[in-house]
């Protein structure tokens, strides 16, 4: 049977659905709004975000515990290296993956570290590297990184040799292996892809933002999407400010892994990436997806380019380099960050492509040793096109 309403009846059914789609429009977040003109580049990230009854809802600890996690790393080779001493690679490993309560106490106003807070923290570095990938791939980068663990302990047991080809040793305070590789640079800044850019870039910032924000974390003052933009944060950064202070000459904090180089090697956009962060947190809390993606857009391409950059100037200082140790330090931190633009996925980087001009410029038996201009100028103009630079 064929139904007709009347006219009447259509008319309040149209006005019922309307208020009803108005109802939802306007109904409150869990946050109260933020207004974007209320963040300045000066606002401290750990103290903008409060809920209704002015508590924080910012966690940074995460994110801290991954930063700290990876300097300790840096400072236990370092620390080794230059008083020649033997590097452990189970020591390393074990502080990869957090096994064996290996951190130790580091007293230092930059970047103080509490071995009780690393070691029984439940978090690691070794599952949030390359964690974008799926897991056989991942299991490569990883078990690439931790050859080189096993590589530079190898190397150490030479620290007090003059390096030469087929000779590991020092160059001036560098240690390198056989090849003339100074691992210890090709370790940090491979990390700072493999960890800082990928777990903030690629999986914080592109699948992490499609992460619950409708209700608490159970036993937490955050939502799940907060606590992501949290953690990408501190994993770049201690401070309440990034970079805070600082101009073209001089760097006002000190930052350490990413966080440095981005200043360093992307001076139009490194006084962005502070306002950004607020603005994509803000963003969280006023259920506004636009803007929060063109700030995580924002950001991951600023690393990627501040990556790239820093790659190209390494390249560069082989060839100004005056003495072999100079040239040793440039390439080693050169191949790293050449090897962390797989990771640059916004630019279209990836294993094959970082593969193919590693390759090209180091696959040789003498490996530094070999190093020509010629190579050098064929891996910078790979990257320039790769990159728009």
């Amino acid at each position: 049977m064929k139904i007709i309403l009347s006219p009447r009846v259509l008319l309040l059914l149209t006005f019922f659905g309307l208020l009803s789609c108005d109802e939802d429009d306007e109904k409150p977040g869990l946050r109260t709004k933020i207004d974007y003109a209320t963040l300045t580049p000066a606002t401290p990230y750990s103290t903008a975000f409060v809920d209704a009854s002015g508590n924080p809802t910012v966690d940074l600890s995460e994110g801290n515990i991954r930063y700290k996690m990876f300097y300790s790393i840096n400072n236990y080779m370092s620390g080794t290296i230059s008083v020649n001493q033997e590097i452990s690679a189970d020591k390393i490993n074990n502080m990869f993956s957090n096994t064996g309560s290996e951190f130790y106490d580091i007293d230092s106003d930059q970047v103080p570290v509490s071995a009780e807070e690393l070691n029984t923290s439940g978090i690691d570095l070794k599952s949030a590297t390359a964690s974008s990938k799926p897991g056989a791939e991942a299991a490569v980068e990883r078990d690439l990184i931790e050859s080189y663990f096993d590589q530079i302990a190898t190397a150490s047991l030479s620290a007090a040799q003059t390096a030469s080809q087929g000779q590991a040793g020092k160059l001036g305070s560098r240690l390198v292996d056989q090849r003339g590789i100074e691992l210890a640079q090709v370790i940090q800044k491979s990390l700072i892809g493999a960890l800082q850019l990928d777990y903030i870039g690629n999986v914080l910032m592109d699948e992490g933002l499609t992460a619950d924000n409708t209700q608490l974390v159970s036993d937490k003052n955050y939502t799940a999407l907060e606590h992501n933009w949290d953690v990408a944060y501190g994993l770049l950064t201690l401070n309440p400010v990034y970079l805070e202070g600082s101009t073209n000459e001089a760097k006002g904090t000190y930052e350490f892994g990413a966080g440095s180089y981005i200043w360093e090697y992307n001076k139009e956009e490194y006084a962005d990436i502070h306002p950004a962060f607020l603005k994509g947190r803000a963003a969280i809390a006023n259920n506004d997806r636009a803007t929060l993606e063109s700030q995580a857009t924002l950001i991951r391409t600023a690393i990627e380019q501040a990556l790239a950059s820093a790659a190209l100037g390494y390249l560069e200082k082989w060839k100004t380099g005056a003495t072999d140790a100079d040239r040793a330090h440039a390439i080693g931190e050169g191949l790293g960050f050449i090897y962390s633009l797989r990771f640059a996925t916004i630019h279209g980087g990836d294993a094959a492509w970082s593969d193919d001009v590693l390759a090209d410029l180091i696959s040789s038996e003498n490996g530094y040793w070999d190093l020509t201009a010629e190579k050098i100028n064929a891996a910078a103009e790979a990257i320039k096109i790769k990159f728009g630079i």
